[in-house]
Formats: C-alpha cells, structure tokens, sequence
C-alpha cells in the first residue's frame, strides 16, 4: 500500500485542455498506433488504438491559481500526454503510476518555488518521505528523466 496519492490532472482542468491547452492550442487528437504514451488523467499508459492528445499543461501554475502562491519564473509548462475524450481517471491500482524508471521528485514551497529535488531510481513512499520531512515543502512533482516532463503531483497529506 502507498502511503501517499499520486494526484493526475483534475477533470474540470482536463475538460478545459480538451478544448484549449496552456498554450491555447486547440486539442489536436490522435490515435496511438503503438500505445505506450504515459497518460496523465488516468495515470496509465496508452494501450495501442486509443485516441490520445500531446497538450501544452501548467501544473504549478493551475496550482497557485487555487491556493495564491505567486511561482513567478518557476511556472512551467509543458508537454503531457492525455486521453481525446473523457476516461474514468486512474483505476485504483496499487503503487505508484511510470514508477519503475529514474525520476526527479521536485520539491515546491507553499509560494510556488523550487526548494530542491531528488533523483529517484524509482518512485517509492521514502522519495515522498525525505521530500515532507522538510516542512516548508508544500508539494512535488514527479517528473521523467528524459524529457523533464511532469507526471503527477503528490501534495502534503
């Protein structure tokens, strides 16, 4: 059992990227011919045949807009891979979702700014621990390696 929740993306946040990403791109889907893609509403990957779209996203910017933190140059945006068409969101399996790779855990400070992070062999309750362990750490991001693309957040329980 996880003792912290990986958190995907909202679904009013996803209705609104359906329409319009961060950037203000309308939506531009596509079918997954391979599938593999890391999906961020339901925290899975793409089976191949689903019809999926690459959206511009601002995780701390839609995060500051609800709690009036001000990140400034640390609001980012950028690529994340998420269903066409409204899903179920994540299914409940245990664990954590893309855990099985190097990740950079992000910490985040209640306004919004970088506090540090931690490279992850993989993604485990300890990555989440060491990072709250630090009271002035309000949230992180988990982020692939590779690319530094956001997968999912994890807030303070």
């Amino acid at each position: 059992m996880t003792t912290y929740r990986a958190r995907p993306v909202a679904p009013a946040t996803l209705k609104e990227l359906r329409t319009a990403d961060d950037a203000g791109r309308p939506l531009s889907p596509t079918t997954d011919e391979e599938g593999g893609a890391p999906l961020r509403c339901c925290l899975r990957r793409s089976a191949p045949g689903e019809r999926i779209a690459l959206v511009s996203y601002a995780p701390l910017r839609r995060w500051a807009a609800g709690t009036g933190a001000e990140p400034g140059a640390y609001d980012e945006q950028g690529p994340v891979f998420i269903h066409a068409d409204e899903c179920g969101g994540p299914d409940g399996r245990e664990g954590y979702p893309f855990a099985d790779a190097h990740r950079t855990v992000r910490r985040y400070s209640a306004d919004g700014h970088i506090l540090g992070g931690e490279l992850v062999e993989a993604v485990a309750d300890d990555a989440f621990r060491n990072a709250f362990d630090d009271p002035s750490v309000a949230l992180v991001h988990v982020r692939a390696v590779e690319y530094g693309c956001f997968l999912y957040e994890v807030r303070r329980p």
